[in-house]
């Protein structure tokens, strides 16, 4: 397997995060996903022991991927959610569509960090590991932002 690093500077509002991945494909190889992060943040947490977390995963390959498990050392447990009619259920996975985006954002899809080891503060980085049915494992550096943190993305 092949690892790649990129760093990516994410218009300043989302600061500079840092993704880590295996993958033996090229880029926009037609039978496999090509996954990339970007805008990933968290607000400052208002609850000493749970978080949210946003980010948006765009996937520009010819096959989809399926994102099934994430896990910070900032939590005991990262959960993922969807929010439909105001209503917010735990789901084990969420699918990305080839050539789609899977996005996270305040009011819709979102991580809880439960069970946290630690209060994130406003400045501080939190490190998450996004791992997916067929495609390597995705490591993001996610910043810590002011408890009320629109981003201008609208994610």
């Amino acid at each position: 397997m092949r690892r790649r690093t990129a760093g990516l500077a994410a218009g300043a509002l989302a600061g500079a995060l840092t993704l880590t991945g295996c993958s033996d494909s090229g880029s926009n190889a037609p039978d496999r996903a090509d996954l990339s992060v970007a805008s990933p943040y968290m607000p400052q947490p208002v609850s000493a022991d749970m978080a949210a977390g946003f980010l948006t995963i765009t996937n520009e390959g010819g096959a989809g991927d399926e994102l099934t498990a994430v896990s910070s050392d900032v939590a005991g447990q990262v959960t993922m959610h969807s929010t439909s009619g105001g209503a917010m259920a735990e789901e084990s996975s969420f699918g990305i569509p080839a050539h789609g985006r899977l996005v996270f954002r305040s009011g819709g899809n979102h991580l809880m960090f439960e069970k946290l080891k630690r209060a994130p503060k406003q400045g501080q980085t939190v490190t998450v590991k996004l791992t997916f049915a067929k495609s390597g494992p995705l490591t993001v550096e996610m910043p810590v932002k002011a408890a009320t943190y629109t981003p201008s993305t609208g994610h």
